[in-house]
C-alpha cells in the first residue's frame, strides 16, 4: 500500500459549517489555489457529489481530472481518481471531529504520478497540498462567505 500523507487543523466552526464548505464544489476555485475550475459531474441520492471533474494548476503540475466521492455520515468525504492526465492515482479524506467550540479536519492525501518522482519529493508535495487545502479552507470557513 502506498504511504499516505495527513495533517491536521482546528477551524473555529461546527462540522456541519465545515462540510458545507467542502461540498461547495463551484466555490473550490474561490478559496483553493489550485483549483482553477471545478464541476459536478454526478450527485448521490442525497444530492451530494458523486463524480467532480477538476481543472488544477498547481505551477509545474497541470491536469484535468476526474475524482469520484464517498460520502460517510455527515463528517467524512473521501475521493478517488476516476481519470487523469498527469496522475496515475490520488486517494484523499477529510474526517471532521467535534474540538471544544470548533473542528478538528483531518485531511489525508495519497498522490501517485505518471512521471517518475522520488518518495521524499512526492510526499513533500503531497504535505504542501494538504497544508495549502487546509489553511484555505480555515479561512473560507472562519470568514463566513460560506
Amino acid at each position: 500500500m502506498a504511504e499516505h500523507t495527513s495533517s491536521s487543523i482546528t477551524i473555529e466552526a461546527a462540522p456541519a459549517e465545515v462540510m458545507g464548505v467542502i461540498a461547495d464544489f463551484a466555490r473550490y476555485p474561490d478559496w483553493t489555489g489550485e483549483v482553477k475550475e471545478a464541476d459536478v459531474i454526478s450527485t448521490d441520492e442525497q444530492g451530494r457529489a458523486k463524480e467532480v471533474r477538476l481543472v488544477m494548476d498547481a505551477g509545474a503540475i497541470k491536469d484535468d481530472q476526474t475524482l469520484g466521492y464517498t460520502w460517510t455520515g455527515d463528517n467524512e468525504v473521501s475521493w478517488t481518481l476516476v481519470k487523469s492526465q498527469m496522475l496515475r492515482s490520488l486517494d484523499g479524506s477529510y474526517l471532521l471531529k467535534p474540538a471544544g467550540s470548533g473542528t478538528e479536519v483531518t485531511y489525508q492525501l495519497t498522490v501517485d504520478v505518471k512521471i517518475p518522482m522520488l518518495g521524499m519529493i512526492k510526499r513533500k508535495a503531497e504535505k504542501v497540498i494538504i497544508d495549502r487545502a487546509l489553511a484555505g479552507l480555515k479561512k473560507r470557513v472562519e470568514s463566513k462567505e460560506a
